[in-house]
């Protein structure tokens, strides 16, 4: 069977023209514009990180901060070499009278006579005392402290006395209080049964010597006391 060409021999010399090609046009749905940047932008704002500067940033230690300042020291507080004040209590140290060593001296505020006075040490010159510290002035306060307690005990003592003796009905608690009055020194002489209540009460002189006898006489006397007894 024989085919048949549609192709034609061209004559020599003709170049064949090719058909001019049509611009396409690619019509693309419409984009909004703000959302398109959007969506452009969230990659790169995820994985950027923005960092504050160091000034924004609080410290968690604002003492040792740069360039804090330090906290302003309680009203009345000193802490020198010399010269310690803090918590109601005042350490100083002074040079000792004869002049051998140095010594240091507790005093409460407002009081004019110190509690306590002990040598203190040396510093490491052999001529100068040893600088104060907080350890040192913290031992110097306890130190004072006990020695009050034990003025305190002893001052109780000495104003409160207290003898037991037998009565008609029973034991008899006598007991006698001085009153330090600056005008009108005197003391009270009291009698109290087994149960705690109080039977007599008498103001006598503050020099009053309370005794085993004295006290034996004024309940048998049905705690009556001489002329002499009386302030």
């Amino acid at each position: 069977m024989t085919q048949l060409s549609f192709e034609f021999p061209l004559p020599a010399g003709a170049v064949m023209a090719s058909a001019p090609r049509r611009a396409r046009t690619v019509r693309r749905p419409a984009v909004d514009t703000a959302v398109a940047m959007d969506e452009d932008l969230l990659p790169l704002s995820s994985a950027v990180t923005v960092l504050p500067t160091a000034m924004n940033i609080p410290s968690e230690h604002p003492a040792s901060a740069a360039g804090a300042e330090d906290e302003p020291a309680e009203e009345g507080t000193v802490c020198e070499d010399r010269h310690w004040c803090r918590d109601g209590w005042t350490a100083r140290v002074v040079e000792s009278q004869d002049g051998d060593g140095w010594a240091v001296s507790m005093s409460q505020d407002g009081e004019h006579e110190p509690v306590l006075v002990c040598p203190w040490t040396m510093g490491r010159d052999k001529k100068n005392p040893k600088p104060l510290d907080q350890a040192a002035f913290l031992a110097l306060v306890k130190s004072a402290t006990e020695v009050l307690q034990r003025q305190q005990q002893q001052l109780r003592a000495r104003l409160h006395k207290q003898i037991h003796v037998a009565g008609e009905d029973g034991e008899v608690t006598v007991t006698l209080d001085i009153v330090p009055d600056e005008y009108e020194p005197h003391a009270l002489l009291r009698a109290h049964d087994a149960d705690g209540g109080e039977i007599a009460r008498t103001r006598v002189a503050a020099d009053f010597s309370l005794s085993n006898t004295s006290a034996r006489a004024w309940v048998a006397a049905g705690f009556r006391l001489s002329a002499q007894a009386f302030f």
